[in-house]
């Protein structure tokens, strides 16, 4: 059986006392929890997060990452900088970074070869709008952003990556995936990887990130190719945040 993974995804949240409460109470709260948990952070928050998780069995990671090393790209922040923080996730391909901030498939596979350069596990999203799934053209939008991934590092750098399936229209709209739409997208994004590598697809973490609460977390995670989820919202709420981890 894969392991099941976790993360929250706090997006552009918090604040140092908010911050420490919710990352102090789902500290206290994971006795019963049997899966990997891990938190992805804004930049500013990085430093606190590490002070307060080293140590426990809750990961820390960033949202973003530069593509490039170093250099004159004023605001950006490198995969080396992320390093100091000790951070072991980055998220990577976030469909809010492709669709506000015109994030391509090259460019996102840029940022995954420089985290994994780095280190770093990225955890790759991907996933299609509600007029490409009304379109029916869900597995060539996956396959699409998988491909170009799959042409810059090679199948076997998904030994050290997660992906996370985002479908854009299950996501702060409302609108929900049924575990068995989940679970077909789910299925093809590892019978392709399959096709190349089957140890890799075997133990490939794919985590579902369509709006998971802590009502629909056990029947989503039932599904034999979720592997756990990328968590938005629900991750704010240490309690909701602490079900959907011990449905995993």
């Amino acid at each position: 059986m894969r392991r099941k993974l976790v993360a929250g995804n706090w997006k552009m949240h918090g604040s140092l006392a908010d911050n420490e409460a919710l990352l102090g109470a789902i500290l206290s709260g994971l006795h019963d929890v049997k899966a990997d948990v891990a938190v992805c952070v804004p930049f500013p928050y990085l430093a606190q997060a590490k002070a307060r998780l080293a140590g426990s069995r809750v990961a820390w990671g960033a949202q973003n990452v530069s593509q490039y090393a170093r250099g004159a790209y004023t605001g950006e922040v490198s995969a080396a900088m992320l390093n100091d923080f000790e951070c072991r996730y980055v998220i990577v391909g976030h469909s809010e970074r492709r669709t506000l901030f015109g994030e391509t498939d090259a460019v996102v596979a840029e940022k995954y070869a420089a985290a994994q350069t780095a280190g770093l596990i990225p955890i790759l999203c991907v996933g299609e709008t509600l007029e490409e799934r009304e379109a029916g053209v869900t597995e060539a939008v996956v396959s699409r952003q998988l491909d170009a991934i799959l042409a810059r590092s090679g199948v076997i750098s998904l030994a050290n990556a997660v992906i996370a399936y985002e479908p854009v229209w299950a996501i702060g709209t409302g609108r929900t995936a049924t575990p068995e739409q989940a679970q077909a997208v789910h299925a093809f994004i590892r019978a392709k990887i399959r096709a190349l590598d089957a140890e890799v697809a075997e133990h490939l973490i794919i985590q579902y990130g369509g709006s998971v609460k802590a009502a629909n977390a056990a029947e989503l995670f039932a599904q034999p190719d979720i592997d756990g989820g990328l968590i938005g919202g629900a991750s704010l709420n240490a309690e909701e945040f602490l079900a959907i981890c011990r449905a995993a």
